[in-house]
């Protein structure tokens, strides 16, 4: 056994352990047949019938339709898996929209492609092949865009019903893992097209980094993820304690206190009111706008009511009230 199919092996055992996974489980693996998820199929493979008394496993691979030829690839792909061992696998032909930009709405359509066939099998974890370097490109994305600590935080391994086992494994870990177990995997052209941000962070801006810089910066940048979400989780938890003490839901709005609100720590604040955009089904605030409703609760003057994305805010007296026309599901948080 090679280092590199021991380290893939073992991440997979522990991300079996981190979900809390029991005997007879059934886990579903998403695999495009590139070399994280072909890796990430074979260990599972490998694993899956050892861990406790055997958990089973299927493999899902999703057909995007956007480029020419990928009904075959998907046929590869699924083939390759029912050779490593895979006796259940769901090939799913999917419609990608528009919204967001083509790889945001290609991993939507993807979630929920996988969501549905994780239900139709009864899947309690769905693992996703991202690695170590998907961790560092997904933090300089967050920075790029100033998006806070929440994007900052990257990916986890473990997310709901998502369990990414090796997150902590470089890709040249996984083609290497790919090349000495004798496993093909495919070559997606989309992740050579610089008209893609993200092609252009993977290509560009890392290796200039670690150029400029010295080597170690995705790991680095990984580590920084880590340790962010572990403050955003602690913040997280007073935000939502907060949030049921001082914001009040009703049919079309929320109220929150203006007194007990305005002595809470601006970290906890603006939590409280992403919280509060969060039931009212609006988009994520951007700080422009925090600090917009910050006016009303330290500088108010009688300003007019703010229209925000998807909301509108305004003070009258002692309370601020966020308002939207969606009727909001009560007891949201």
């Amino acid at each position: 056994m090679t280092p590199a199919i021991a380290d893939v092996r073992r991440a997979v055992r522990e991300g079996f352990e981190a979900a809390g996974l029991q005997s007879g489980d059934l886990v579903l693996v998403a695999c495009s047949g590139g070399a994280d998820s072909m890796a990430l199929a074979a260990a599972t493979a490998f694993e899956a019938p050892r861990y406790l008394d055997g958990l089973n496993f299927a493999a899902a691979v999703i057909d995007h339709q956007m480029q020419t030829g990928s009904a075959e690839v998907a046929a590869e792909t699924a083939s390759k898996l029912s050779g490593l061992g895979f006796n259940q696998v769901v090939v799913r032909k999917i419609q990608v929209g528009t919204d967001g930009g083509p790889e945001a709405a290609a991993r939507s359509a993807r979630y929920e492609a996988l969501d549905a066939i994780a239900e139709e099998l009864g899947a309690n974890a769905i693992l996703l092949g991202h690695t170590l370097n998907d961790q560092a490109e997904t933090v300089l994305l967050g920075l790029a865009r100033g998006s806070g600590a929440r994007s900052l935080n990257g990916m986890a391994v473990v997310s709901g019903n998502y369990l990414r086992p090796i997150l902590g494994i470089t890709r040249e870990v996984t083609e290497a893992f790919c090349a000495e177990s004798g496993i093909e995997f495919w070559q997606d052209p989309m992740n050579k097209d610089e008209s893609y941000t993200r092609v252009r962070v993977r290509k560009n801006l890392l290796p200039a980094l670690e150029t400029e810089l010295g080597p170690g910066i995705a790991e680095a940048l990984a580590r920084t993820a880590d340790n962010l979400r572990e403050d955003d989780e602690l913040l997280s938890e007073l935000a939502l304690d907060a949030y049921k003490k001082v914001a009040k839901e009703r049919a079309t709005q929320i109220d929150i206190g203006v007194q007990d609100f305005k002595n809470l720590p601006l970290a906890i604040r603006h939590r409280v009111i992403a919280l509060a955009a969060v039931v009212l089904q609006a988009p994520m605030l951007a700080r422009v706008h925090m600090l917009a409703i910050d006016e009303l609760v330290d500088s108010w003057h009688g300003q007019k009511p703010l229209t925000l994305p998807g909301i509108r805010v305004e003070r009258t007296g002692e309370t601020i009230a966020l308002h939207t026309t969606k009727t909001l599901k009560t007891g949201a948080c």
